[in-house]
């Protein structure tokens, strides 16, 4: 695989995201978790920056979007764009590269900007879109660490702009029905969780095997969702780390880490092992365990189709279009007026309050590190 996200689309059973539509459906206590209808009357007209493989997944996805459509591109590979405009119609007006990025503040013909760029250009992308007064979303990571993370927040602050950051599992419906049996009680008290993810990282000279570009290994890329599934299925935030890191290849993984397992402490007493790994395949879970009930998803994080099941027996709900449902759930946010789903740069700045600390942990042998709140 060449990348964390060409393995993701891959992985489960083969189905490409761009291909998923709806194969049963919901339960009906999970219908009103599934993001209604938007209006179709308005649209968010969205540009992306960074034309990458997973920005060609998101504007796939996009063509399923009932409020949100993309218009413009943001691209530093001239020879990119040709393609783009044939594929999406996009207009030569909406073509934008990053050293003229500022000049998208005179368009009025696009309200958002999805910041799909590598992970340490995220800070400076996204506070460049929200000096140009456009609402934006960054990928996951939001940043290098927490610090950039709260700038980015303030930035967009005081522009007076939407940030969000793409947490698309928040919208995907099985995960939405784990969330809401634990927030009904149906698995009683939480005891434990235990969340793995993970891929077999391919060309030694990705980008994501440097730091510079990076930020971070596993951690930073994939270990932002086993963080985050425990921070859902928990339905509280962690209060102490420890963090532990294993490197077999020290020479591809000479700037980044290869292979880091870590340990959430909770404020109700559950401990959540999760781990994260560049270095082999098929690990994709997430399982929470309660003293009445439990749930594993499996595949847990990639594009789909997320496969569970619960003491109850297999969650049915609907196979989905990940992207297209993350970008009408803002959509409808920000044009609709409803509240804002739970993905903003505040959540984006929890994990990574969290993953500073998984870090602090590795350079400290494995202490336990305290999260000040």
């Amino acid at each position: 695989m060449n990348s964390r996200r060409d393995f993701l689309q891959k992985f489960s059973l083969g189905i490409g995201a761009a291909t998923l539509v709806a194969t049963a459906e919901p339960v009906s206590a999970a219908k009103t978790l599934i993001p209604d209808a938007p209006k179709a009357d308005k649209q968010l007209r969205v540009a992306l920056m960074g034309l990458g493989g997973y920005a060609n997944i998101v504007a796939r996805g996009m063509k399923e979007c009932k409020t949100a459509k993309l218009v413009g591109i943001v691209t530093g590979t001239p020879s990119k764009i040709p393609e783009w405009k044939q594929k999406y119609g996009i207009e030569d007006k909406n073509i934008y590269n990053y050293e003229n990025l500022n000049e998208i503040k005179n368009n009025p013909d696009i309200d958002l900007v999805y910041v799909i760029t590598p992970n340490s250009l995220h800070h400076k992308h996204v506070l460049q879109v929200a000096a140009a007064g456009k609402h934006v979303i960054s990928e996951k990571p939001v940043a290098d660490n927490a610090k950039q993370a709260q700038e980015m927040i303030a930035a967009c602050e005081k522009a007076g702009v939407k940030f969000y950051i793409g947490y698309r599992l928040h919208f995907e419906p099985h995960t939405r029905e784990v969330v809401r049996m634990r927030e009904a009680g149906e698995f009683g008290k939480i005891m434990h969780v235990n969340n793995y993810m993970g891929f077999k990282s391919g060309d030694p000279n990705q980008w994501r095997l440097k730091k510079a570009l990076a930020g971070g290994g596993a951690m930073m890329d994939v270990g932002v969702y086993a963080l985050n599934g425990a921070r859902y299925c928990t339905g509280e935030e962690p209060i102490w780390v420890t963090a532990q890191e294993s490197k077999t290849d020290p020479v591809k993984f000479k700037d980044v880490d290869e292979t880091i397992t870590f340990q959430l402490g909770f404020p109700s007493g559950i401990i959540a092992n999760c781990g994260c790994t560049y270095n082999f395949n098929h690990s994709e879970r997430l399982h929470v365990m309660g003293d009445k009930g439990w749930a594993e998803l499996n595949p847990a994080f990639g594009y789909g189709p997320i496969r569970g099941i619960t003491h109850k027996g297999p969650i049915e709900q609907p196979d989905v279009n990940h992207q297209a449902y993350q970008m009408d759930g803002i959509a409808d946010a920000i044009l609709n007026g409803k509240p804002d789903p739970n993905v903003t740069g505040a959540e984006g700045l929890k994990d990574m309050v969290v993953v500073d600390a998984v870090y602090e942990s590795i350079k400290k042998n494995g202490a336990k590190i305290f999260i000040n709140k």
